[in-house]
């Protein structure tokens, strides 16, 4: 008996329980993103308008994934219907090509927990700021649909190009300066791509020649005095010579001075790839005056990067984003990490700071794996004091009640029948079954994702236990319990570690 065949028999088109990523899942992202959330998700999502910190902790399949891409595309909607108080927003999802070139600053092979150690809270700044950056002046230039920062494609999550028109002359300076520092793209070459920027916002930079023209009018007028007077014998003496180095002083220095600004910027900026000879190059095209007292990542500290933060919101302000919504997901994955609580850990949390999580603008919605609550219980008073974490909207665990995981799976089937059919998941099952039990049998589940592999192998089963010729319908309450409680004993095996799950 095909499975095909006893979908098709309740009504449904295609196997609703297949995936089990909701990253690579089509019937979710298609028809169950707008309609299927969890209990807490009011609380988790909040106000777009004034983005507030969630911390939510789940179990792998609890749905964080999912999560993150219902709010990517709520706060997609919310800024289609409101143009003018959209919420701007960075999927601080794949750390690898930051944690990559943490790692190749430092000194020696180190194994990946002393890397980690050394991973601060600026960092993590540093990244998010890339990210954002680079997506903003791509969206200005508009060189493709995506965002592409060290490695990591974004889909671009707004359809109107930002109205750059509004920015006065010092934010397009600020602007200039954090695409000078952060902007990751590898679309087109970075001074290609920083003057294209340059030209978007109209900003001149004539004055910058200045230094540069008094060295040429300096040396031209020496040279032509000698040509006029036909004195080529003061080539002989010095005063030529010192005369023109005298013209050529303040270029110079200025020469000097960016490049040590843009030297000290390459070496500590320490997650992202920064030349500090191109680096110097854009940097020599703003005035002394338009780079006085500007911060810059020059050091390590997160002084500067909180008021490079500043900057990058006032620009965003300006152009209809008075809010920033950071989805951090995935935390477990990187291959520094490779699922290891305490490298999680390290990992983490130098980010978790009152100060910059209840940063004003700007909301976090950490997406964290359950292993880390664990960590958070055994903390010191210190630590508290430090996260506050009571002030976060901590959702301690990313819990599915029976009856929501029935619901789901209801959603689900719904999503997938056939043109004027209406399947439950009861219909799939013999009556004998009946409804609680099949709630109290799938709440051991705990999570979606075990839910649909558990249903996708028990119709699998029976399918297999009956012929085309003689097919059933239904299946039976003995077929139910026996495929359940072999799931749960490799449910047991994976939480304890040694199952593939």
């Amino acid at each position: 008996m095909k499975l095909q065949q006893f979908l098709e028999h309740h009504g449904v088109g295609k196997n609703p329980f297949a995936e089990e990523d909701a990253q690579t899942d089509p019937v979710f992202k298609e028809h169950c993103i707008a309609g299927t959330y969890h209990p807490s998700w009011d609380k988790i999502y909040g106000d777009p308008q004034e983005p507030a910190t969630s911390v939510v902790f789940g179990e792998k399949g609890s749905g964080k994934t999912a999560l993150r891409l219902q709010i990517a595309q709520h706060l997609a909607e919310h800024n289609r219907r409101s143009p003018l108080r959209r919420a701007f927003v960075i999927q601080y999802d794949d750390f690898n090509p930051f944690l990559d070139r943490f790692r190749d600053t430092l000194w020696g092979n180190r194994p990946p927990e002393k890397v980690l150690e050394q991973w601060m809270l600026w960092d993590h700044m540093d990244s998010i700021l890339a990210l954002g950056v680079t997506k903003l002046v791509d969206s200005v230039v508009q060189t493709s649909g995506v965002v592409q920062t060290s490695g990591v494609v974004q889909p671009s999550s707004d359809d109107l190009k930002p109205d750059v028109a509004k920015l006065s002359r010092h934010e397009a300076r600020d602007l200039l300066l954090l695409s000078a520092c952060y902007d990751q793209s590898t679309a087109e070459p970075f001074r290609v791509r920083w003057h294209r920027l340059r030209r978007a916002l109209k900003f001149r930079t004539w004055k910058s020649w200045q230094p540069m023209l008094i060295g040429v009018v300096v040396t031209a007028v020496v040279c032509g005095l000698m040509a006029s007077l036909g004195k080529w014998t003061w080539l002989e003496s010095v005063w030529p010579y010192l005369i023109v180095a005298a013209g050529w002083m303040p270029w110079a220095w200025r020469f000097a001075r960016r490049a040590w600004t843009a030297r000290s910027i390459s070496s500590n900026l320490r997650v992202l790839e920064r030349n500090s000879g191109l680096l110097r190059k854009v940097l020599m095209r703003l005035t002394n005056d338009e780079l006085l007292h500007q911060p810059l990542p020059n050091k390590q500290r997160t002084d500067d990067r909180f008021e490079m933060l500043n900057k990058f919101q006032g620009v965003l302000q300006t152009l209809g984003y008075p809010a920033i919504v950071v989805l951090v997901d995935r935390l477990d994955e990187p291959h520094l990490v490779n699922g290891s609580p305490d490298k999680m850990k390290a990992l983490l949390w130098p980010m978790l700071d009152n100060k910059f999580l209840k940063h004003p603008g700007l909301g976090f919605k950490l997406l964290l794996p359950i292993e880390l609550s664990y960590f958070v219980e055994r903390e010191s008073r210190d630590f508290y004091q430090r996260s506050r974490l009571d002030k976060q909207n901590v959702v301690p665990t990313l819990e599915w009640t029976g009856e929501a995981l029935y619901d789901v799976a209801n959603a689900r089937m719904r999503a997938c029948a056939l043109p004027g059919k209406k399947p439950t998941l009861k219909d799939m099952f013999d009556e004998s079954l009946g409804d609680r039990r099949l709630i109290d049998g799938i709440r051991g589940l705990r999570v979606p994702r075990h839910l649909f592999k558990f249903l996708y192998r028990v119709m699998s089963a029976h399918c297999n236990a009956h012929t085309d010729d003689a097919p059933v319908w239904r299946i039976s309450a003995a077929e139910f319990e026996s495929q359940l409680a072999l799931y749960r004993r490799e449910q047991d095996a994976f939480d304890r570690g040694v199952g593939a799950g």
